[in-house]
């Protein structure tokens, strides 16, 4: 199914293929289930401080992520559910993760907030685009993608050390810069992609 992304936030662009009676039943979409479902789960085990235990299932969590995706290319089961539940579940996850790890103090809480806010943003100037009456149609740039990929390490890099004991402080620090500078990055340049549509439009009108 082509979407439409804006900071990982995808917006249907065409109806996707039909999957059969029910796309609710498909196998990737009951992995996107579960993946949902270790949202709750991974909150609740890091507040128990076993942080393992949390590691474990944000890495399971991952699995499921790559699993469904492919599952679903490859069987042809690509439906309109499975497409918005996607990243809901991956949203939900990491930004839950950032929120309770900042809370027991293992995340700096600035940076949190600073995670948070930009997806706000984002939802933010999506919905006003909409109410615009504009069609949000903002790719996926390189710097939102390091961006992803960066708060995903850290988290699990985070869980990882603290979980098992392991000391790497320096490589740490540097994760939790990394990803507040292409946080900051990423969050600008969509506001920036953004404000200049009108521009665009008038400009080719």
């Amino acid at each position: 199914m082509a979407r439409l992304n804006i900071g990982n936030f995808p917006l249907a662009a065409e109806p996707a293929r039909p999957v059969g009676a029910s796309a609710l039943a498909t196998l990737p979409n009951l992995l996107t289930f579960g993946r949902l479902c270790l949202v709750p789960a991974t909150i609740w085990l890091i507040l128990q401080q076993r942080l393992d235990l949390a590691f474990v299932a944000f890495l399971t969590a991952g699995v499921t992520d790559a699993l469904d995706g492919w599952l679903a290319r490859v069987t042809g089961s690509v439906s309109d559910l499975g497409a918005l539940l996607d990243p809901i579940a991956d949203k939900a996850l990491l930004v839950s993760v950032y929120v309770t790890l900042a809370a027991i103090g293992v995340l700096p809480d600035w940076l949190a907030i600073l995670v948070v806010f930009r997806d706000l943003v984002i939802v933010g100037g999506v919905v006003v685009l909409w109410l615009a009456g504009q069609r949000p149609s903002i790719k996926p740039i390189f710097v939102s993608k390091l961006n992803t990929a960066m708060q995903i390490g850290l988290a699990a890099l985070a869980l990882l050390l603290k979980g098992f004991g392991l000391i790497a402080e320096g490589v740490l620090q540097s994760m939790i810069w990394a990803v507040a500078l292409t946080t900051i990055a990423s969050g600008a340049a969509y506001v920036v992609a953004a404000a200049r549509r009108p521009m665009d439009r008038h400009d080719h009108g």
